[in-house]
C-alpha cells in the first residue's frame, strides 16, 4: 500500500462527483483542512464539477476520474459518484494506490461489491461512506447501549415515514425537488435510504438476520419501490422492525426517524428530534437535527482520516459493509417492482 504523507502535510484528496452529496462531503473536508485538502474533482458535467470547484477554492476539474487520477499527485479519492459508477472509480483509485472512501451503496449488488472487496485486499484501504451511524445522537445510543442502560435488548422499533413523494400544491415531489436522482432508481427506499438505517441499526446491535420483507410502489414518478417492510433478528434474539414509507400522509416531507429500543430494564426512544432514555438512568435531550446531519459527515470522515494515519481498521470497511450489502438486497428477494 502506498504510504500516506507525513503528519505535517495535508492529505490530498481527489473527488469523485459533483452532484447533490457533494456538497456535505466538501463541507467536512473543508472543516478538516489542516488534515487533508481537496485538490481535484471529477464529474462528466464539467459545469458542476466547475461550479463545486468554484465554491470551495478547489484548484483543479476535470471531466472524468480517469484524468483525475492520471494528472494528480493524490493520496486518496473520496468516491461520491452514482452507485453504478463505485466499482470502477475504486478499481482505477486502486491502479494507483490510492486509499478510497466510497459512498454507499459500495456496489449495485452484493456479487460486485464481494469481487471488488476481494480484489482491493491488500492493496489499498477501503472504506464505505455510511455516515448515518457517525450522527451523534446515534453515537450517544451506541453508547448508552454499551453501558447497559436498558439491559438485553428485547424488541427494536424503527420507521422513516415522510410525505416527499406525495404531491405538493404545485404538483412537485418535495424528495425529487431534493435528489432528482431518486426518480431513476430501480431499487430506491431500501438500497438508497434504508440502507443506511440497517447499518445504523448493525452499529447499535450488532449481526442481524433479514426473516421477511414487504416492498411496495404506489408513486408513479418513480421506479422503484416507496416503501418496504423489513422483519429482522439479532444475534441475541430481539426482533427488529424497519419501516420505511415515502408517501405517507400527515407526515412531512423532511426525513426523520423514528427508533425505540427496549430493553430488560429500560428504554431508549428517538423520536424525531427529541431523544430519551428511560430506565434506571434517565436522559431527555433536544437534538439540532440539521447539526447532527453536518456532523455525520465530518464524523465520517474524521474516523476515515483517524484510521488512515493509526492503520486501524474502519468501523464501515469493505469486508464489515458487505454485511450491510447482503441484508439491502435480500430484502428485495421476489420484489418485481409492481
Amino acid at each position: 500500500m502506498t504510504p500516506l504523507p507525513a503528519a505535517s502535510s495535508p492529505v490530498r484528496v481527489g473527488l469523485a462527483g459533483a452532484g447533490w452529496v457533494s456538497l456535505h462531503h466538501l463541507e467536512a473536508w473543508t472543516a478538516l483542512s489542516g488534515r487533508a485538502r481537496v485538490v481535484a474533482i471529477a464529474d462528466p458535467d464539467i459545469a458542476a464539477a466547475r461550479t463545486r470547484a468554484t465554491a470551495f477554492d478547489v484548484p483543479a476539474v476535470y471531466d472524468s476520474v480517469e484524468a483525475m487520477v492520471a494528472a494528480e499527485s493524490l493520496d486518496a479519492i473520496d468516491v461520491a459518484s452514482p452507485r453504478d459508477t463505485h466499482v470502477r472509480n475504486c478499481l482505477l483509485a486502486a491502479h494507483r494506490g490510492l486509499a478510497v472512501l466510497c459512498q454507499k451503496p459500495l456496489a449495485p449488488t452484493v456479487s460486485e461489491g464481494e469481487a471488488l472487496v476481494a480484489g482491493l485486499e491488500g492493496r489499498v484501504r477501503l472504506m464505505v461512506h455510511e455516515n448515518w451511524r457517525f450522527r451523534p445522537h446515534y453515537r450517544r445510543i451506541g453508547e448508552w447501549l454499551q453501558n447497559g442502560h436498558v439491559g438485553h435488548v428485547r424488541t427494536v422499533m424503527l420507521s422513516l415515514l415522510t410525505s416527499g413523494l406525495l404531491p405538493d400544491v404545485d404538483g412537485r415531489f418535495p424528495a425529487l425537488e431534493r435528489q432528482p436522482m431518486l426518480a431513476t432508481l430501480d431499487r430506491l427506499l431500501v438500497m438508497e435510504v434504508l440502507i443506511h438505517h440497517l447499518d445504523t441499526l448493525r452499529f447499535l446491535l450488532g449481526p442481524l438476520t433479514l426473516s421477511g420483507a414487504t416492498l411496495g410502489r404506489s408513486c408513479d414518478a418513480v421506479r422503484g419501490e416507496d416503501r418496504a417492510a423489513l422483519l429482522l433478528t439479532t444475534a441475541g434474539g430481539a426482533a427488529v422492525s424497519v419501516i420505511g414509507d415515502f408517501a405517507a400522509h400527515g407526515h412531512p416531507p423532511q426525513q426523520c426517524d423514528r427508533l425505540e429500543i427496549l430493553g430488560t430494564s429500560g428504554r431508549i426512544t428517538l423520536d424525531r428530534n427529541r431523544l430519551c432514555l428511560a430506565g434506571r438512568v434517565t436522559g431527555d435531550e433536544t437534538i439540532d437535527l440539521a447539526a447532527d446531519y453536518k456532523a455525520s459527515y465530518l464524523g465520517a470522515i474524521t474516523h476515515f482520516l483517524d484510521r488512515l494515519a493509526d492503520g486501524q481498521p474502519f468501523e464501515t470497511g469493505g469486508s464489515d459493509n458487505l454485511e450491510t450489502l447482503r441484508i439491502a438486497e435480500a430484502a428485495y428477494a421476489g420484489w418485481t417492482g409492481a
